[in-house]
């Protein structure tokens, strides 16, 4: 059985193919100590998550991955346990949101000039409605749907990826003020796969997350997938360093990318402080 907790999930209300109920169910049939939704600039898929929480009897982590920006660097970052209501992060979000959909909906208005998919293609991937983040997997889905690529993988890899002509980059937060909203939330922000290469030619240097931790970032993502060997010991030897929080996660998204549930995972010394950290309870 896989121990641990899987701090880094998605389900359909962003890009993710699975429902929340599903991560929260298959997280138990594996035996994971606990799990956290982080869907993409949104709190939407939570309410489902904590009902399934409490029907499997497994803790729920509530959390968001949120796009952000640090010079030349795109960086992720995880918030977990921060209060909704807050209408600083609520603002954060809402603006994030609007930027995302109308970034994808550009970036469909090129794509249509050489693929046979519309905004309307773009749509029926969607899976609950107004409530989804919208971004890049779902154009991807649109042209497996099309027969243009097998599946998400190879679209991520030739039209819909970072270096393609049709690329258009998400217009999004400073690292510095998803940091800032995070705090006012009462939140926990970690850096998610900080040292993963083959996503950014360009990572965060180690001057630049001694910033954000003075001013307040709480941990990395150490264990991802993503990360190298050799990035792991330099994110792990920061973490030992500034007393950060070193967390793992699988980036699961259901049928959507090849990561496994469970792959990468946090241990439960490390939850119990986010947890005490954080603004809201622990769902259970």
């Amino acid at each position: 059985m896989t121990q641990g907790w899987d701090l880094h999930c998605h389900t359909a209300f962003s890009d993710g193919t699975e429902t929340p109920r599903t991560l929260i169910r298959q997280a138990k049939a594996l035996g994971l100590a606990g799990v956290a939704i982080t869907d993409h600039d949104t709190t939407a898929g939570w309410a489902e998550a904590e009902a399934a929480s409490r029907e499997f009897g497994l803790p729920l982590l509530r959390g968001t991955e949120i796009t952000a920006e640090d010079g030349r660097v795109s960086v992720h970052m995880l918030a977990y346990q921060y209060d909704p209501r807050n209408q600083t992060i609520a603002q954060l979000f809402a603006a994030t949101r609007a930027s995302r959909l109308a970034r994808t909906k550009a970036m469909v208005e090129l794509l249509a000039r050489d693929f046979p998919i519309t905004w309307d293609d773009v749509l029926a991937q969607v899976k609950e409605g107004e409530q989804t983040t919208i971004g890049r997997p779902h154009i991807a889905d649109a042209l497996v749907e099309a027969g243009v690529y097998r599946n998400r993988s190879e679209a991520f890899a030739q039209a819909v990826a970072a270096s393609s002509k049709y690329y258009i980059p998400t217009p999004s937060p400073s690292t510095h003020e998803v940091v800032r909203a995070v705090g006012l939330a009462g939140g926990v922000v970690i850096v998610a796969h900080a040292g993963a290469e083959m996503r950014n030619p360009v990572l965060l240097s180690d001057d630049q997350i001694e910033s954000l931790v003075d001013e307040g970032l709480d941990g990395l993502e150490v264990w991802h997938r993503d990360n190298s060997p050799a990035q792991r010991r330099r994110l792990l030897a920061i973490c030992e360093r500034r007393n950060l929080l070193a967390t793992g996660g699988s980036d699961w998204h259901g049928r959507g990318k090849p990561n496994r549930l469970g792959e990468n995972v946090t241990d439960d010394g490390t939850v119990r402080r986010i947890v005490q950290r954080g603004a809201i309870t622990l769902c259970r």
